[in-house]
């Protein structure tokens, strides 16, 4: 019995762990069972991975090392296991990723000494597109990406930096998004754009670089949301011929030297870019009817001005509704933190709250363009602070956006912006009252009129106590409706309360409830070890007893013949 206690412990055990352990390898079975999918780890080749992969299919890196340079030349997705813990060294060789096919993906790694020859590139393409280059860190290389005579590529949310030369480098190229990436610390310009039209680059950051953009004989490029900062000694040049560049909403915190032959638009729908010295060289510079722009035009050259310069720097937010991605932007003279999108779980009341931060004695603002998609802003509610205030929207140019326009005192302020779903029900239940009022007014000028054609008195007299008992019937009707809708706006709110107060109710069931299911596991625990003690102990009670039926059986034989006992056995 000593020894069972143990034995069904180790077996109580097992069960618990098999689950997880089936769980394991139903995991493991389906990634072996898709032929397109290839796991590669630290022991082994990514180039030999490369290799043995059909177009199309993925190979996924497992976290660790890797002493190579990869030429892919087939349309596959590369991914690593995270760009933290994930490394292809290119031990100076000319290239650490050479991308010879189209529709190519890496994500997650990083990558870094390609140093061997001039040019080297930790990430090269030449005459390929619709690849997608994400969430990697290239660095300590030659130049960090390289397009060449490529299209249609995109270059997305990595880190670029401290490359001998460019962080990335394009020439001949075209149509490619160039977006949310960070080029820092590079030896040479963060983008260098060279004989390259129609891209798009935007939310980039671009500093501490020995230049921020070098762009010869390229055009029709929209530069928006990047900013720029300490990249001496050229910071942003614009030399050659290059026509019909686009730049707004960049926040420029240097100077930009353009040529005079070049023919470039420094705002777009009424709106720049924000420029740190704009007020030291208007001093006297004013905002424009919220709109967040100044009214005096900022110069670069003689024949580059910007005409809509940004009275605040210009920040773009992504917020997540129903699996949809939004970009909130904001122009603030603050400093804007804190960002973040939520929807109320028991109210269904949508939040945009932030936090703004200004120095003492100046009176801050922020322009926010919230997307009409993203928040319902018929019946929103402001908190600057713990203060209600009442929002101000203001015109602007794109339909796909509400501006709300906020001013606050210096200090931290956290800004709450609320759409309620019961103020939107109030809202609609006051717009039925109005047009139940409109009905009513309509009706009465109907019978005024109607009443003004009729000559007979008696005739008039009857209409007149039709009309009446229709109108009386028509206002009773409407008064009742309007008092409903009071009672109802008064009940949402109570309906309101009880709910808050039965979500922090809730809450304190759910921890109460875990306590009960904890509690509950562990008597399942004990209740099962003791089953199975006392079936061990009652089967070794039900096979130990037919031992003792020879012996009773040769003491029956034993007596005389003639006795019952005998004659019965």
């Amino acid at each position: 019995m000593k020894k069972t206690i143990p034995v069904l412990c180790i077996v109580f055990c097992l069960l618990l762990a098999l689950p997880s352990r089936f769980e394991l390898s139903a995991n493991a079975h389906s990634t072996n069972a898709d032929p397109t999918t290839i796991v590669v780890s630290p022991s082994e080749s990514i180039q030999a991975a490369i290799n043995n992969a059909t177009a199309g299919g993925t190979i996924l890196v497992s976290a660790g090392i890797y002493n190579e340079s990869l030429q892919i030349d087939k349309n596959i997705s590369l991914i690593g296991e995270d760009a933290d813990t994930t490394f292809i060294n290119g031990q100076n060789s000319q290239f650490i990723d050479s991308i010879e096919a189209d529709n190519v993906t890496i994500q997650g790694f990083t990558m870094e000494c390609a140093l061997n020859l001039n040019p080297a590139s930790g990430i090269s393409m030449d005459l390929f597109g619709g690849c997608t280059i994400s969430n990697d860190v290239v660095e300590n290389s030659q130049e960090g990406i390289t397009l060449t005579s490529s299209k249609y590529n995109t270059i997305t949310d990595n880190i670029i930096t401290t490359n001998q030369q460019f962080g990335i480098a394009s020439s001949s190229s075209l149509n490619n998004t160039i977006s949310d990436n960070v080029i820092t610390a590079n030896s040479q310009d963060g983008i260098s754009l060279i004989l390259s039209n129609n891209n798009l680059l935007s939310g980039n950051t671009i500093s501490n670089n020995y230049g921020g953009i070098y762009m010869y004989d390229s055009s029709d490029n929209v530069f928006s949301g990047n900013t720029f900062a300490n990249n001496y000694p050229t910071n942003e040049t614009i030399s050659g011929i290059c026509i019909s560049n686009t730049f707004y909403d960049n926040n420029f915190y240097e100077a930009v030297q353009v040529s005079d032959n070049s023919n470039t638009s420094w705002d777009k729908n009424d709106q720049g870019n924000y420029w740190s010295d704009y007020l030291v060289k208007s001093p006297n510079a004013t905002e424009v009817d919220g709109s967040g722009t100044g009214n005096t035009q900022y110069n670069i050259t003689s024949n580059n001005v910007d005409t809509h310069p940004l009275m605040g720097e210009f920040l773009s937010f992504t917020a997540t509704y129903v699996d949809e991605p939004y970009q909130v932007s904001i122009i603030s003279n603050s400093t804007v933190s804190g960002f973040e999108f939520q929807v109320g779980t028991e109210t269904g009341n949508e939040i945009i709250q932030l936090n703004a931060t200004d120095v003492e004695d100046t009176v801050g603002f922020s322009r926010i363009a919230i997307p009409t998609g993203l928040m319902n802003t018929s019946s929103v509610i402001i908190l600057i602070g713990d203060r209600e205030i009442a929002p101000t929207w203001v015109k602007g140019q794109d339909t796909a956006f509400n501006y709300l326009y906020l001013t606050y005192s210096s200090g931290n302020q956290t800004i709450l912006i609320i759409s309620s779903q019961t103020m939107n029900l109030y809202d609609q239940l006051s717009a039925q009252f109005q047009t139940l009022n409109a009905t009513y007014y309509e009706l009465l000028s109907n019978y005024n009129a109607q009443f003004g054609l009729l000559s007979n008195e008696s005739v008039q007299l009857q209409l007149f106590i039709n009309y009446a008992a229709q109108l009386n019937n028509t206002y009773g009707g409407v008064l009742s409706n309007y008092t409903n809708l009071l009672g109802d706006y008064s009940q949402l709110q109570r309906s309101y309360q009880d709910l808050n107060a039965s979500y922090q109710q809730h809450l304190s069931d759910d921890n109460q409830n875990l306590q009960n299911v904890r509690s509950l596991m562990y008597i399942f625990a004990a209740g099962t070890a003791v089953l199975i003690l006392a079936t061990v102990y009652f089967s070794k009670r039900t096979y130990s007893r037919p031992k003792e039926a020879p012996e009773k059986r040769e003491s029956i034989l034993s007596q005389p013949a003639n006795s019952p006992v005998h004659n019965l056995a």
